[in-house]
């Protein structure tokens, strides 16, 4: 039994900090090429395991040596990575990374391995579905996976966590929304799948909702979330601290919030303890590199700060 099963990507992060990003044509020199494990799944998957979930991830990987980097760093947070798929024949995806003095990064993903990723590995997957309390989903994977893994998931009960991101283009699937419990989504995701260029993150949540999803949760960087369920819409504040780099920041959360979510947290409640972990994530460089064990969180970001209004 787990608590989170991860179904998405797993890619080798290959990150350069400069001090400005460049603009178009222009060449800037960085710091030494720094590699570590990366990608949206993955890093949900580490992020879960390490606060103390139990915790399995589903991906594919090239049999490469960034396929063993990738590996190597999931056992370590505690993963059980039997379900991930090992292609000789492919290349493991990647991660190109830029990170400026403020700590914000530009990303391009080279998707490789997780390509293949297909709705037949889903399908051999469905006993460790049904053995999980969570699926976590995000869109680094092809489309006709993820719908698999949520048809999958609903099918054996077990609560979906979507975290639509990258976000698609166009609208989300309705059978997708309709399983979402919750939808994950930062500002930028909300504004465009919501249809709703300007307004506020409840209004956002809202319009979410009413396309489908059963409950939204929106992303605010250092203020927070804001969680929008049958309960109605709960701020959560945000944890004030120094950001040394947001690479991978909201999939801490989204890692932290299924995890507490499958221990039986109410939303508001999860949505909380995933702030703490998401502010924790952002002291640190790095992706998988920077997320907290349960010790390290209290250490770095106690409960009394958000206790105390620390937020900004």
């Amino acid at each position: 039994m787990y608590d989170v099963l991860v179904v998405g990507s797993a890619n080798a992060d290959l990150t350069v900090r400069v001090e400005r990003r460049p603009g178009a044509g222009e060449t800037v020199l960085g710091t030494d090429l720094v590699e570590s494990a990366g990608g949206k799944g993955a890093n949900q998957a580490a992020a879960a395991a390490r606060i103390g979930g139990r915790t399995a991830l589903l991906a594919r990987v090239g049999g490469d040596a960034y396929g063993e980097l990738l590996l190597h760093a999931q056992r370590e947070a505690g993963t059980d990575v039997t379900p991930v798929i090992v292609d000789e024949s492919a290349r493991t995806g990647t991660a190109m990374i830029i990170v400026d003095p403020d700590g914000d990064n530009s990303i391009v993903v080279s998707p490789g391995a997780n390509a293949a990723l297909t709705p037949q590995d889903v399908a051999a997957a469905k006993h460790t579905i049904a053995a999980s309390a969570v699926v976590s989903l995000q869109l680094e994977i092809p489309m006709e996976s993820v719908r698999a893994a949520a048809a999958a998931a609903e099918q054996a009960g077990t609560r979906v966590v979507l975290n639509p991101s990258p976000a698609p283009q166009t609208a989300l699937a309705p059978e997708l929304l309709a399983v979402a419990d919750p939808l994950v989504v930062n500002e930028h995701e909300a504004r465009q799948l919501s249809g709703r260029a300007d307004g506020t993150p409840a209004e956002w949540a809202a319009a979410l909702r009413d396309q489908g999803a059963r409950s939204v949760v929106v992303t605010l960087g250092g203020d927070g979330a804001l969680v929008l369920d049958a309960s109605g819409a709960t701020e959560v504040p945000g944890v004030r601290v120094k950001a040394v780099d947001t690479t991978g920041a909201g999939d801490a959360f989204t890692g932290a919030l299924a995890t507490r979510l499958a221990r039986g947290d109410t939303l508001p409640e999860a949505a909380r303890f995933a702030v703490r972990v998401g502010a924790a994530a952002v002291t640190k460089p790095g992706a998988q590199p920077s997320y907290p064990t349960r010790a390290e969180l209290e250490a770095l970001v106690p409960e009394s700060a958000q206790d105390a209004g620390d937020g900004s």
